[in-house]
């Protein structure tokens, strides 16, 4: 469709291929790609789903023809996506009313919002230097603006304080990157995005670190993941009715903060640094998860056996999500392992740094290549033609360690390199465990932002 807009820009005509079940996210989309409407053509059911015979027939019975007059006949004007809609007084009632109206509207999320009154609206602006309607950035698909209103907007609506207000902006403006990607948001896997925290902000504000790191009951932590969801959905349009056609969905509630006093204690920096800032500062990340699962009881103080532990769960957590190490780009697989304080420092304590634990779980972390293989070709069709390996590497698509021989049980990495592994330490201290997410590779790369405090 990104095509489809450049060229009917162009004053060229175009028929778009949308298979069935997707032309309510195309309509959804297509305002953010500056164009009232883009002709589509249907492809009826699911490719996957039908014979080569009624795959056939389908085309040129329904498909064939609307493509044929998408080309030939002039466009009619539709109307545009109900995208989100700022004024002043939207709703007077009740907090009940409210709600009920806000719910009819697609504006909630299915629980009750904290109503977003001009007084509560205040407050929030008074936590940021930023003028109140400076534009963040275009936010995709809807093609809206993120603007410091509207982000103040949702974050009342989703029980932040105002002294979060900071933290919210920084969300958005990695929303408006193009290197997050946050209209990948919708995409039929489902991966959904986990806020990662670190810096003094996470004392001051009161964020959790420790006990249940992952779990609602913190206001700071669960009030910010609730933001994020209603953001996307409210500003960059990204709703089950349109945008987000995920097949199941999860969601991950809270945001993660990084116990940074007890990796300081062992000598590991924040994962802040790991991402390129200075210790000691206040940065958000975002990246998108596919799906993520326990690694419990992690016994003895060998590092070695510990870190082989830890890469035998970074492999059970990672399937089909292998497409993006050597698929669609390099590189941009990258799971994250997140440990309680214990195991990192009974792997410090064993003589093993965070670069070692890097480099052994890069060794450690590995699968047949016959295996990798069917994920990425075969399984997935996600890589036409079923390459091999081999293939991958003689054509540039993947780092020459993926093909040091045509042994088809030889073990090969899950990631191009060390590197591409990220490790935040948090948890309860006292327990000996770890948690490990795989990533959605580029539908959300972890991107980060400086956090700006108030004047």
């Amino acid at each position: 469709m990104r095509a489809s807009a450049v060229v009917e820009k162009a004053g060229i005509p175009t028929a778009t291929l949308v298979c069935d079940g997707f032309t309510g996210q195309a309509a959804a989309i297509t305002p953010g790609l500056g164009v009232e409407s883009l002709p589509i053509a249907r492809i009826v059911g699911h490719v996957d789903g039908q014979s080569i015979q009624e795959l056939q027939r389908n085309i040129e019975e329904v498909t064939t023809a609307e493509v044929i007059r998408r080309l030939v006949e002039k466009p009619s004007a539709e109307a545009k996506s109900n995208s989100y809609q700022e004024e002043e007084i939207a709703v007077r009632g009740s907090f009940n009313e409210v709600n009920a109206v806000f719910e009819e509207q697609g504006w909630s999320d299915g629980l009750p919002i904290v109503p977003p009154t001009p007084d509560r609206v205040a407050s929030f602006l008074q936590q940021t230097p930023d003028d109140s309607e400076r534009i963040i950035g275009v936010l995709q698909p809807s093609g809206s603006a993120a603007t410091v209103r509207n982000v103040a907007i949702n974050g009342i609506m989703a029980n932040c304080r105002p002294e979060y207000m900071p933290i919210l902006i920084a969300i958005a403006e990695i929303l408006c990157d193009p290197k997050y990607g946050v209209e990948h948001s919708g995409d039929t896997t489902g991966g959904d995005a986990l806020i990662i925290l670190n810096g003094p902000v996470i004392e001051n504000l009161e964020f959790n670190c420790a006990g249940a790191a992952l779990r609602d009951g913190y206001r700071a932590n669960t009030s910010v993941g609730r933001f994020l969801r209603l953001y996307q959905r409210n500003v960059a349009g990204i709703r089950p009715d349109g945008a987000d056609k995920v097949t199941f969905g999860h969601t991950w509630r809270v945001v993660l903060a990084e116990n940074e006093s007890e990796a300081q204690n062992i000598g590991w920096l924040p994962f802040s640094a790991d991402q390129g800032f200075e210790s000691g500062e206040n940065v958000v990340t975002l990246g998108r998860f596919t799906s993520g699962g326990g690694i419990g009881s992690i016994f003895g103080n060998d590092p070695n056996e510990i870190a082989r532990y830890l890469a035998d769960g970074l492999v059970r957590h990672t399937s089909w999500e292998l497409i993006f190490t050597v698929g669609f780009a390099q590189g941009t697989y990258r799971p994250l392992l997140v440990l309680s304080p214990l195991v990192a420092k009974t792997l410090m304590r064993g003589g093993m740094s965070k670069e070692d634990l890097r480099a052994n779980l890069f060794d450690y972390a590995r699968i047949s290549a016959c295996k990798f293989e069917k994920y990425i070709g075969l399984w997935t069709n996600f890589l036409p033609g079923r390459p091999t390996l081999r293939q991958l590497v003689d054509n540039g698509r993947a780092a020459a360690h993926f093909a040091e021989s045509d042994d088809p049980n030889r073990l090969v990495p899950i990631v191009e390199k060390p590197e591409d592994i990220l490790l935040v330490v948090s948890g309860d201290p006292l327990r000996s465990n770890a948690y490990a997410f795989a990533s959605n590779g580029m539908h959300g790369f972890p991107t980060s932002k400086r956090i700006r405090q108030p004047i």
